[in-house]
């Protein structure tokens, strides 16, 4: 499938202050270790919240809807899921994976009650400081990046980054500092 844009992206689109608010959502919860196995491997080393907060759902639906549309993606999108909060300590990462079908993260499965049967179509990650060194975001996709690695800016508090969910895509370990972020995928119906 062709799409305009593999990535679409809002540098600083959220105040610094918003971020704040939306880390300290997580503080003192940070009781889920987000390490995913594949096979013998570990492919995640990081400390995971999950929120379901409105007024966080309030701020970045425009965003996803906006890039939905502009990048020509123009996917059935009805619901999110609960929102991620992530915490990269020195050394963490989260190697090359997929949020969306065809992968072994994929929450692609139609008898899930809380899915209702909607596949993830959109992700979305907001950096919520920039205060930390590595931690890159990137992606792959080999149909148009040829296998190429694709390292957007995504360097200042604030910025986010909307992307397909079959987009193949890495967090590169921290080096310095403590990367927060916040993670969104958005659903609508399976592809036909």
């Amino acid at each position: 499938m062709y799409n305009r844009h593999l990535i679409y992206n809002f540098p600083e689109a959220i105040n610094k202050s918003t971020c704040d608010k939306i880390r300290m959502l997580a503080e003192d919860n940070w009781t889920t270790k987000g390490t995913t196995k594949a096979g013998k491997e570990n492919v995640r080393e990081s400390e995971i919240v999950w929120i379901k907060d409105q007024w966080v759902y309030d701020i970045i639906w425009p965003y996803m809807t906006e890039a939905n549309n502009v990048a020509g993606w123009k996917y059935d999108i009805h619901s999110s899921e609960d929102i991620q909060i992530s915490r990269y300590k020195e050394g963490d990462y989260y190697s090359w994976h997929r949020d969306g079908k065809g992968d072994h993260f994929s929450v692609y499965v139609g008898d899930d009650p809380i899915l209702l049967g909607r596949v993830r179509k959109l992700s979305m990650t907001i950096l919520l400081n920039d205060d930390f060194e590595g931690g890159l975001l990137q992606f792959t996709n080999y149909a148009e990046l040829k296998g190429d690695v694709h390292t957007p800016e995504l360097d200042k508090t604030g910025s986010i980054i909307v992307f397909p969910s079959d987009m193949e895509h890495r967090v590169t370990p921290v080096t310095k500092g403590i990367r927060y972020s916040l993670v969104a995928w958005f659903l609508g119906p399976p592809f036909i």
